[in-house]
């Protein structure tokens, strides 16, 4: 195996790890990343959306005591069978409007500027989101949420399906405006991800399978690997990093970097592969 394509995949798989539980866009960092390194073919598309699962064991590593409660209450506690349920009905939307857009949103706005565009806007929603009044917080807990509330999220999750909106500021950010606490948002964010990232990863794999090989073990094994370290890192430090701040600084990063990347596309001092 090409060293340098395994320190490139090393690349990839850090940066999905440290972008994915983020509001900032995973895929949008992978799509510029990709672009850079000059990996960015139809297996490298295949590999960007396989390597969520390393991050997904990080958040299921971190959440493990409430995962684990929660499956063995659920005989018995309508607690445990609400949260189930609210996952499941979250999970939904996605799959739904996965299947009937995902290849023409693929084939059309996988690109830099849509990503840049997208990264900008997004800054904006996140500045408005927390500009809300206090009393506007209906559920401060994740076990509080109905399945109306869990519902709501799933749909503001398929916005996400639009490179460079962010899965997790569109369900973190979006369950702020539908009413959650900061913390009950993240909480369904990041329990939200787990069917989510693995039936997308799973899916991608089955579908592309033609373009894969056993030599590719060690390709997506690294990438596999640096994901779940950086996610896992990520994921701890954003659970204490929302206990006393806001998302603000994430929304400007979103707006300069997003102004950067088309400066640099519209002035040709970076050649952004589309």
């Amino acid at each position: 195996m090409d060293i340098v394509l395994l320190v490139k995949a090393a690349v990839m798989g850090i940066v999905e790890g440290l972008t994915e539980f983020l509001p900032i866009s995973s895929t949008g960092h992978l799509i510029l990343a990709g672009s850079l390194l000059g990996f960015d073919d139809d297996k490298a598309k295949v590999f960007d959306i396989a390597i969520q699962t390393g991050a997904i064991f990080a958040v299921i590593l971190v959440y493990w005591q409430k995962i684990h409660s929660t499956v063995v209450a659920l005989p018995r506690q309508p607690k445990a069978r609400r949260l189930a349920i609210n996952v499941v009905l979250g999970f939904i939307p996605a799959v739904v409007l996965g299947l009937v857009f995902g290849k023409m949103i693929k084939a059309h706005l996988f690109t830099p500027v849509v990503v840049a565009s997208t990264f900008i806007i997004g800054g904006f929603i996140i500045l408005w989101a927390e500009k809300r009044p206090p009393g506007s917080v209906r559920i401060e807990h994740v076990d509080d949420m109905t399945m109306w509330d869990a519902l709501k999220v799933g749909l503001v999750q398929c916005f996400a399906m639009i490179p460079g909106t962010s899965r997790s500021g569109s369900t973190i950010i979006g369950g702020m405006l539908l009413g959650l606490s900061r913390q009950a948002a993240t909480d369904f964010s990041f329990f939200l991800a787990i069917p989510t990232l693995i039936g997308a990863g799973a899916y991608s794999l089955y579908k592309e399978r033609a373009l894969l090989s056993v030599a590719d073990i060690p390709l997506f094994s690294v990438g596999l690997v640096f994901s779940f370290i950086s996610a896992w890192l990520c994921v701890r430090w954003l659970l204490k990093y929302i206990s006393t701040h806001d998302f603000i600084p994430f929304a400007w990063y979103r707006i300069a970097f997003g102004i950067v990347v088309l400066a640099t596309a519209w002035t040709g001092t970076v050649v952004w592969a589309e």
